[in-house]
């Protein structure tokens, strides 16, 4: 059974940074990755300065290539399906849908999260090539454009349409069947943004590029881009299976710097909040819990 100084579960960008952090460390690691990082869907990638407007997948296989330069870490294309204490010392046993086995002294969860999108038909069609959830990430391409704004909550309806007002005038917020308040509807339409409450019928649009939104009232608009509001959820439940403890909004209580309440359990990126996160935040959290890592291995090893 194969034996390393930390496992690394997820190759996103917090586990890609924590991954390259711990590699020049000269700690033995490995790094275990299903392709399943819920960027895969959109065109492009922004924020991260020097690969602006990078592919997903491109910035992916960059993060691979440079592990490759480290002779300590071991890259596998595999899921992960259990996490369990070894029972006889500090270890953890890390296995895989494919049957390997590995032992680890510590471990970095970084699997991410994934959306649960508002019940409206094809709406995954459109996700990634002309709607998005995050405007940070895609609100320069949809300037000036005509967008809509799907959310379900007031609040987030809210705060999305305000949000996205800096890259276009051009709104129309649809709560999908949900109504909304006076003062939330007047505070919208004093800034000439209109608010349908009734349930999305159906979008249209061709290649997954939108062109029209058709509610069930039977009206028709326009629309070339938006914004959608999801939830989010962990694909898996390493955080539980382990014992992490988490808040009451499902975040996992850490130090600050990565360490759960689990010692030699540690995690970095969406995985941490259960939320999204820009690709430079997750990053910046793959490096703080891999510090945290080598800087443990350091002090029980001296």
């Amino acid at each position: 059974m194969d034996n390393f100084d930390c496992i690394i579960i997820g190759a996103g960008p917090a586990g890609l940074n924590a991954s390259l952090t711990l590699g020049r460390a000269r700690r033995k690691i490995a790094v275990l990755d299903d392709g399943t990082n819920r960027n895969r869907v959109t065109q492009e990638t922004h924020g991260f300065i020097t690969r602006d407007g990078i592919k997903p997948q491109e910035f992916k296989d960059l993060g691979f290539d440079e592990l490759k330069r480290y002779p300590s870490v071991s890259i596998f294309n595999t899921t992960v399906t259990e996490i369990t204490k070894e029972p006889t010392s500090e270890r953890f046993k890390v296995t895989t849908k494919d049957g390997h086995k590995y032992l680890t002294e510590k471990i970095i969860l970084a699997t991410g999260v994934q959306e649960v999108f508002p019940d409206i038909p094809s709406i995954r069609t459109y996700y990634g090539k002309s709607l998005f959830s995050c405007p940070y990430c895609d609100g320069w391409e949809l300037r000036d454009k005509s967008l809509i704004v799907i959310a379900e909550k007031e609040d987030h309806a809210l705060h999305l349409a305000k949000l996205v007002y800096n890259w276009s005038e051009d709104l129309v917020v649809a709560t999908n069947g949900n109504e909304m308040s006076t003062v939330g509807v007047e505070q919208l339409q004093q800034r000439g943004i209109k608010v349908r409450t009734e349930p999305i019928l159906k979008l249209h649009g061709d290649d997954g590029y939108l062109q029209q939104v058709e509610f069930k009232s039977g009206e028709i608009i326009a629309r070339t881009g938006g914004f959608v509001v999801p939830s989010f959820y962990r694909p898996n439940k390493f955080v539980e299976q382990v014992g992490c403890e988490i808040t009451e909004l499902g975040a996992a209580v850490t130090d600050g710097l990565g360490r759960t309440s689990v010692m030699n359990i540690y995690i970095a990126g969406e995985t941490e909040k259960a939320g999204p996160s820009s690709l430079l935040y997750a990053a910046a959290d793959g490096s703080k819990a891999a510090f945290s890592v080598n800087m443990d291995l350091t002090m029980e090893r001296f």
